[in-house]
Parts: C-alpha cells; sequence; structure tokens
C-alpha cells in the first residue's frame, strides 16, 4: 500500500463534492468559509438518501465506544455553535435521550454504555422503572430499568441539508450523475459526468453507497434498509414525550458489530409536529426501499409493549431508508491511499446526521492542508489496503 502525500492547494482552490447529503453539505460549508470555490454534483437531489430518512438524533448516548463516541461529544459542540452563529437557529433543539431494558442483559448493556460515557465526561442518570414512569409517564411493565442522558439534541437531516447550502452558497448541479473520475498523470484532476469533464484541485466523494464504484470501495461498503412508521398527532402542543425511548438493543447491535445480522431495534421518537416515528429495522444487503407487513407488525408489537400508549394512535405512513455502513463498523473519512487529489467520506451508516459537522471540518481541514480540527485518522481509508479506482486519462 502505497501513501499519497497531498501538497497544500492554493488560497482558492476549485473543489467538486459529489453527494449532497448532510455530509456532503457540511464539507461544502467549511471548505466556503475558507475561501474554496465549491461545486456540489448529486445524482438525484439534495438529501435524498439517507440524509432525508433519518430520525434526525445528534446522540452521543447511541454511540459505539470509542472514536465514534467521542467523535460525537465534538460533533454535539458544534451543532450548539452553530445555532449560536444562528446558522442552525430554529433547526437544532436540545433534548434528552431516554435509554432502556426490558432483559437483565440489556440492564447490562445500558451499565456498561454508561460507563464509557461517563469516562468521556458525559453526564448521565441511571434510572429504576419508577423513575422511569415519572419521567415518561405511561411505559409498560415491560421495561426494567433505563438511563437519561440529559445533553443530546435533535436536527432534522433534509433542514439541516438545506441551511448549510444556504449558508456556504455553493452550487448544486442536481440530477448530474457523476460517470468515473477524471485522472491525468496518476491524479485525479476532475470528473467526467453526462454532460462533460469538470475540472478541480481536488475532488471529494461523499455519495453514500454511490461512491463505492467511483473509488474502489464496491466490495466494503454494506447497505442496510431500515424501515420506520410515522403515526397520527398524539399531542397539539409539541413533542409528546420529552425525549426519545431507545432500546438497549440498538446499543448491542452496534456495540457487537455483527455483519450481517438482520434485526429491529427499538426507537420511539417524539416529533416536533405530536406524532411519532417509531423504527427501525436492520436489514443487511437491501437497497430497495420498499417496507413490509412482517417488519412493521413487529416494530409496533415491540412499540406497544414498551409504550402502551401509543395504542391510541394511527399509523399514517411508512417509508425506509438506507444506511451505509462498512465492514469494520467504521466512517471511511480520508485521502485515497493512492491517487493525489482524490478525498472520500462515506459509510457513516445511522450517525451521518450526528457526525456531518466533524467530518465536515475535518475533511475542509484535510483539503487545504491546514492543521486538522479533529483527530479521525482511525477513519482513514487506507486502512482497507489499496482501493481499485476505474477513471479516464
Amino acid at each position: 500500500m502505497t501513501n499519497a502525500s497531498e501538497p497544500t492547494l492554493h488560497p482558492a482552490p476549485k473543489v467538486l463534492v459529489v453527494g449532497v447529503g448532510i455530509v456532503g453539505a457540511a464539507i461544502a460549508y467549511f471548505l466556503t468559509r475558507s475561501g474554496a470555490q465549491v461545486t456540489l454534483l448529486e445524482a438525484s437531489t439534495p438529501a435524498a438518501g439517507a440524509s432525508g430518512a433519518s430520525d434526525g438524533a445528534v446522540s452521543v448516548a447511541s454511540k459505539r465506544p470509542g472514536p465514534m463516541m467521542a467523535l460525537a461529544c465534538e460533533a454535539r459542540s458544534l451543532y450548539r455553535r452553530w445555532v449560536e452563529q444562528g446558522v442552525l437557529k430554529d433547526i437544532y433543539h436540545p433534548r434528552p435521550t431516554y435509554l432502556f431494558a426490558r432483559t437483565d442483559e440489556e440492564v447490562a448493556v445500558i451499565a456498561h454504555q454508561g460507563a464509557d460515557l461517563m469516562a468521556l465526561g458525559e453526564r448521565i442518570l441511571p434510572l429504576t422503572h419508577a423513575e422511569l414512569m415519572q419521567r415518561v409517564p405511561g411505559l409498560g411493565r415491560h421495561v426494567l430499568a433505563g438511563m437519561k442522558v440529559p445533553n443530546d439534541g435533535h436536527a432534522l437531516g433534509y433542514r439541516v441539508v438545506d441551511r448549510l447550502l444556504q449558508a456556504s452558497g455553493a452550487p448544486v448541479r442536481r440530477h448530474t450523475p457523476v460517470l468515473r473520475l477524471a485522472q491525468s498523470n496518476g491524479k485525479v484532476v476532475g470528473v467526467i459526468t453526462p454532460e462533460g469533464t469538470l475540472v478541480a484541485d481536488a475532488v471529494i466523494v461523499a455519495a453514500g453507497l454511490g461512491s463505492g464504484p467511483l473509488v474502489g470501495l464496491d466490495d466494503i461498503l454494506i447497505p442496510r434498509k431500515g424501515q420506520l412508521i410515522v403515526t397520527d398527532r398524539a399531542s397539539t402542543a409539541g413533542a409528546a414525550l420529552p425525549g426519545p425511548l431507545m432500546s438497549a438493543g440498538y446499543l448491542a447491535a452496534k456495540r457487537r458489530m455483527v455483519l450481517g445480522q438482520a434485526s429491529t431495534s427499538l426507537v420511539i421518537d417524539p416529533l416536533a409536529t405530536g406524532q411519532f416515528l417509531i423504527g427501525s429495522s436492520r436489514e443487511t444487503g437491501f437497497t430497495d426501499r420498499q417496507t413490509d407487513v412482517l417488519t412493521v407488525s413487529t416494530l409496533l408489537r415491540e412499540a406497544l409493549a414498551v409504550y402502551p400508549a401509543l395504542a391510541r394512535q394511527r399509523v399514517i405512513r411508512t417509508f425506509a431508508g438506507i444506511r451505509i455502513g462498512t465492514r469494520d463498523g467504521l466512517p471511511i473519512v480520508g485521502r485515497h491511499p493512492t491517487l493525489p487529489g482524490l478525498f472520500i467520506a462515506t459509510g457513516m451508516e445511522g450517525d451521518g446526521i450526528c457526525l456531518a459537522p466533524v467530518i465536515g471540518k475535518a475533511m475542509a481541514d484535510m483539503v487545504l492542508g491546514a492543521p486538522s480540527s479533529f483527530d479521525v485518522s482511525v477513519l482513514d481509508p487506507g486502512r482497507f489496503g489499496d482501493l481499485p479506482v476505474q477513471g479516464s486519462s
């Protein structure tokens, strides 16, 4: 494996960002603030992928211990800064996350998660069943215990994308798929689209599953479908619960990282509209966006057992989104290992909404040759060896 060294680019480099989800929009925001000339390319429309089909959780509570949890803490701080700066005013909202356990094994999972969170300085509040009932009236008897993580937050992905694009002012070329990379003398110098070749000093691929064929990640990126349910309104005065209810089974799936495992990981999310968002399945290898009766009914049964008050609600919509994960469960962020001029930011799975600010700033630093604001070295694409890329000379 060889590491491609990247020269420091001139003060106003031309950068192409492929993919206009929340990660691509965050990268464009930080690059334009540093003077780069950025153009975004999207095969469909902004936030048409995972960013538009997410629950909007900006949650440290739900993260896998280690670098993901640490980066989530940094990202959440950036969200708060964006609110203070007016960038995400009325879009990001602080709210607690409530973890709950239904078995003794899940109680142990929450205890381990709590210890990992405290090691990072995160505030937590362990709760008995009775204490949970005081904070979230209406919980079912199947809930044994839980934990409150007070400092989490929420921001709908498509709204963040829209606001960051406005703030960056970078042009977006919709319905412009990238067919392949343009190369010259062993360096990426742009991209080839159906409308022709676009030239740039650097190309950043942040296109989710579409990143695979462009940067040699076909065998490394793993799609996972998640089915979700939306109910009618339980309240006309805002969210019906103080924060989302997240099963310890969701944490266990992340901590174990069993590839190929299909499961449902219950989250009951109270929306600002007074509705509930109930999810979600984890179906490895599926790229369709169809929902099915078996999965939806399984989620509803679990949700009713945890929060019986949901029996008063009607299901008004079901939908599915595709999360893009990786073989080792970590995102891929950094320079391509063999091609100068090419950068990658993909494989966030369900953590893209939370991590986007950190990934965006880290990638902008990298492209511009600036000192790194965040240590994302563990996410470097080079950990998978040389990546085969087909391009045009």
